[in-house]
C-alpha cells in the first residue's frame, strides 16, 4: 500500500505544479462546454479521497461536511472559491495523503463498506478505496489540464 499511497501524494504534487502560476479568477473560471473549476476539481479530489478511504470505512473524514455536501460526485460549483479558502483547500490537498498513510500505518481502517462505483467496479477494502482513488485522480488530473488550456 506504500506506493499507492506514494502515488497519490506525488500525483498531488504533480497537479499543484500544473497550476502553480494560475490566478485565483483562472481557477474559479468555467470555460464554455465545461461543467466546473480547476478550484471546484482541486477541491473534489479533497472530498473523494476522504469519502472513498475514510466514510467507506466507517470512520469520520477530515474534511466538513459543508465540504463534502458542495464537492462531492454530482455536485458543481455553486460560488467561487476566495483566494484564502484555496490556500487551506492546497494545505489539505497535500496534507491528507500524509495523514493517510500513518492512519494506515496505525491500522485504524478495520472495516470497509462494499461501494459499487460509477465505472461499475466493486471496492472492498481501503486497498481498493485508495487504489481506486488513485484512478479518479488521474480522470481529475486530466480534467484540470483540459481546463489549463481555456482559461
Amino acid at each position: 500500500m506504500q506506493q499507492e499511497i506514494n502515488i497519490l501524494k506525488k500525483s498531488r504534487q504533480l497537479t499543484l505544479k500544473a497550476i502553480e502560476n494560475c490566478t485565483i479568477e483562472q481557477l474559479n473560471k468555467i470555460p464554455e462546454r465545461f461543467k466546473n473549476s480547476i478550484a471546484w476539481n482541486i477541491t473534489h479530489l479533497v472530498v473523494t479521497q476522504q469519502l472513498l478511504c475514510y466514510k467507506l470505512s466507517g470512520l469520520e473524514c477530515l474534511v466538513s461536511e459543508e465540504m463534502i455536501h458542495n464537492f462531492q460526485k454530482g455536485t458543481a460549483p455553486t460560488y467561487s472559491i476566495s483566494e484564502n479558502e484555496f490556500e487551506a483547500i492546497k494545505k489539505q490537498f497535500i496534507s491528507l495523503p500524509e495523514i493517510l498513510e500513518e492512519d494506515y500505518s496505525k491500522g485504524i481502517f478495520k472495516k470497509y463498506i462494499e461501494y459499487k462505483t460509477s465505472v461499475e467496479i466493486t471496492l472492498n477494502s481501503i486497498e481498493d478505496g485508495v487504489i481506486f482513488n488513485n484512478y479518479h485522480e488521474g480522470i481529475h488530473l486530466g480534467i484540470i489540464l483540459q481546463l489549463l488550456k481555456f482559461i
